[in-house]
């Protein structure tokens, strides 16, 4: 918030023990045609909190077992390095998060490392500027999708469309020596529609916010499905082994 961000707005999920917040990017001044650029390239930013407090008893003094309270100091470190500022669980102590809340277990392992990273559709340019285009270069090319809510994840003013990947999964050695393949990262396309209200303004005329600026909590939802884990063992077994490339 020092350098221009402001909140948007809060994210709360019950039933995920999440609590989140939306940060709107400063105004930064484009130069140029400044086409499809808005509020300048910084992203929007979203933060979640797990609320320990209201996991079971094990999962709290597990996971406070490895917490240290000066940790959060390191926090941008961490979420830049990709690397944890806790010792790592045992394979018995992971799971026995991830089968009662994996979002958590997933902050647990993962750290502060970026949960997934959302490219704006309306940014994209030539046939990636329409949303569907991207869906089905993504089946072409053997990407897994997100399923919960439909591929397409329609917000109820029908202003937001969302698609997502299913997270990759990456080995991870625990601290008894096993090693499990766990839920990483992800990508997300975001397309946010002109507003009713200016819809006749000429293309070239459209900035950021004349575009459906806010989140919708139901996607959202759906979107975090993404790295559950036992979701991502099911696709698995349907997996081709060659990667590709985006």
């Amino acid at each position: 918030m020092n350098y221009g961000y402001k909140i948007g707005g809060g994210l709360d999920f019950p039933k995920k023990k999440l609590r989140g917040l939306w940060f709107s990017p400063p105004d930064v001044i484009v130069p140029g045609d400044g086409h499809g650029l808005g509020n300048g390239p910084l992203p929007r930013l979203v933060m979640g909190e797990i609320l320990v407090d209201e996991l079971s008893p094990e999962s709290q003094e597990i996971i406070r077992k490895y917490l240290k309270p000066e940790g959060g100091k390191q926090a941008l470190l961490s979420s830049i390095l990709g690397s944890l500022i806790w010792e790592k669980p045992t394979w018995s102590e992971f799971k026995q998060i991830a089968e009662e809340n994996e979002l958590a277990a997933w902050a647990f392992i993962n750290g502060y490392t970026m949960n997934h990273l959302a490219f704006a559709v309306h940014r994209l340019k030539h046939r990636f500027s329409d949303i569907k285009c991207i869906i089905q270069y993504l089946e072409e090319h053997g990407f897994d999708l997100n399923h919960d809510g439909g591929v397409l994840k329609v917000s109820t003013d029908g202003l937001l469309l969302q698609v997502s990947s299913i997270s990759e999964k990456l080995p991870v050695e625990f601290a008894d020596g096993v090693t499990k393949s766990v839920p990483a990262s992800y990508i997300e396309f975001t397309d946010r529609l002109v507003l009713p209200q200016f819809k006749e303004l000429p293309y070239d005329q459209i900035k950021e916010f004349h575009r459906r600026e806010d989140f919708a909590l139901n996607n959202a939802d759906n979107i975090l499905e993404s790295s559950q884990m036992s979701r991502i063992s099911l696709v698995q077994s349907c997996l081709k082994t060659k990667r590709y490339q985006l």
